[in-house]
């Protein structure tokens, strides 16, 4: 099983309740520092799981050594069942993100569109082709 694992700075929660609202989710599970004795003075995650279009994701506000990080490009492509899903769901996320990549028709998904949301994950959506 591979598990996607998203790492923000300290706005976990937010990016949490964002994420359920543009992809109509739950989180299943969410554990703050504290419960894991990381530090009180802060409302940090230390682990959250969620289910997005039925991939569980890993959430979670950095902690540990903060002076290694990566600039790996990590991509979530999100594949939709119709239009209308896809622009519901990017409504939502669209505030404060940067296009990478104009929503457009492609010639293998009617429409799509890339993007980065305002936490710093790259995402692309496209709605799936069915014959």
């Amino acid at each position: 099983m591979l598990i996607p694992h998203l790492h923000f700075t300290g706005d976990c929660v937010e990016a949490i309740s964002l994420y359920e609202k543009a992809f109509d989710t739950k989180a299943e599970t969410i554990l703050f520092n504290c419960e894991y004795n990381l530090g009180c003075n802060d409302d940090g995650i230390a682990h959250a799981i969620m289910k997005l279009h039925g991939q569980t994701i890993y959430l979670n506000d950095r902690f540990g050594n903060k002076s290694f990080s990566t600039d790996i490009a990590v991509h979530l492509i999100v594949m939709f069942k119709t239009t209308d899903e896809l622009l519901a769901c990017y409504e939502v996320l669209k505030q404060d993100s940067i296009t990478l990549d104009p929503m457009e028709e492609l010639p293998y998904s009617p429409l799509a569109v890339q993007f980065i949301d305002r936490f710093g994950v790259q995402w692309g959506f496209m709605v799936e082709v069915t014959e």
